[in-house]
């Protein structure tokens, strides 16, 4: 049985934004029975991706974190203790874990974080990949469900606390990396997601992206820094009842603890952040989230989403 590759894409293209690309080769790849390993940086839409993939093919999403705790016997499961007391080991008190459930149930396992994972439980995996069939002491052998697939996610670029992916497990996978998306998109993310004025929506996009690419910064935000930074900015205005001066403090609590300061780099994240948002919103360094930035400020800076977005709210 295959995935229905056409069901899939048109799944995820009703709730992704700007990843109609992405989508496509992803339905094709598990529709052709293959499983994938996803890389890219946090809060680029992956697991919203493999959401709507699964719901279009109508099948089952089984998710697990990828860590140093997720030993072979908490990815495959576990007998239950007290009914081996009181029966032995009965397949009846076999509690399966993450990788039979979604091989019995032909459901997507979605195994994030994967260069975290021990090298003894991705031994596991590779024997399911390639066998399709596990075999679990005083259990048994369990046999994948024609639709079962595996989906891998990592960030490649933060080298704390993970591993060397082995390449006998990128042999039994196929591909993708996703980035970031543009800026117009994100903008469009933020406001389905944290709706406010256009201005505020495109600078708080204009801020996270401006992070990622800052000379001090090793790690820069995702769109969920935006998300979350137009969040609180509004939140913050309604309650200083429209007197305070919220975005520059939106932008320090949504912002500096998503970004990674480099080594050497004398700055704290505060800084850096509160430097940003200046070059943002020019000539307004308190950060209101009510007015827009003044006419004719930030000379010489190209025009972003947020200027024009500044621009369309005066006219």
């Amino acid at each position: 049985m295959t995935l229905p590759a056409a069901a899939m894409a048109a799944a995820a293209a009703a709730v992704i934004v700007g990843r109609e690309g992405e989508a496509e080769v992803m339905a094709a790849a598990l529709a052709a029975g293959r499983s994938v390993l996803l890389e890219g940086p946090p809060g680029t839409g992956k697991t919203t991706l493999l959401r709507a993939l699964a719901a279009g093919a109508g099948v089952g999403l089984v998710a697990v974190e990828g860590n140093a705790e997720l030993t072979p016997g908490r990815l495959l499961g576990h007998h239950d203790p007290p009914r081996v007391l009181a029966d032995g080991y009965r397949p009846d008190g076999f509690v399966p874990g993450p990788l039979l459930r979604a091989m019995s149930e032909g459901a997507l396992l979605y195994l994030e974080e994967l260069n975290r994972v021990p090298e003894e439980t991705l031994n596991v995996l590779l024997g399911a990949l390639s066998e399709r069939r596990v075999q679990v002491p005083r259990f048994g052998e369990v046999v994948a469900s024609p639709t079962f697939r595996l989906v891998a996610a990592m960030n490649p670029s933060d080298p704390v606390g993970t591993g060397r992916i082995t390449p006998a497990l990128y042999d039994r996978t196929c591909r993708l990396a996703i980035g970031y998306q543009g800026e117009e998109e994100e903008v469009e993310i933020v406001s389905r997601v944290s709706p406010g004025p256009a201005w505020l929506v495109g600078a708080a996009v204009r801020a996270a992206r401006l992070s990622r690419s800052h000379p001090d910064l090793r790690v820069g935000s995702s769109v969920r820094g935006a998300i979350d930074l137009v969040a609180v900015a509004r939140a913050l205005q309604d309650l200083r009842g429209g007197d305070g001066r919220v975005g520059l403090d939106a932008a320090l609590t949504a912002l500096s603890g998503r970004v990674r300061v480099r080594e050497g780099v004398a700055r704290s994240a505060e800084e850096v952040v509160a430097e940003i948002w200046a070059n943002v919103v020019p000539g307004d360094p308190g950060g209101s989230a009510v007015d827009p930035p003044r006419k004719g400020q930030g000379p010489g800076r190209p025009p972003s989403v947020a200027s024009r977005a500044a621009a369309a709210f005066h006219h």
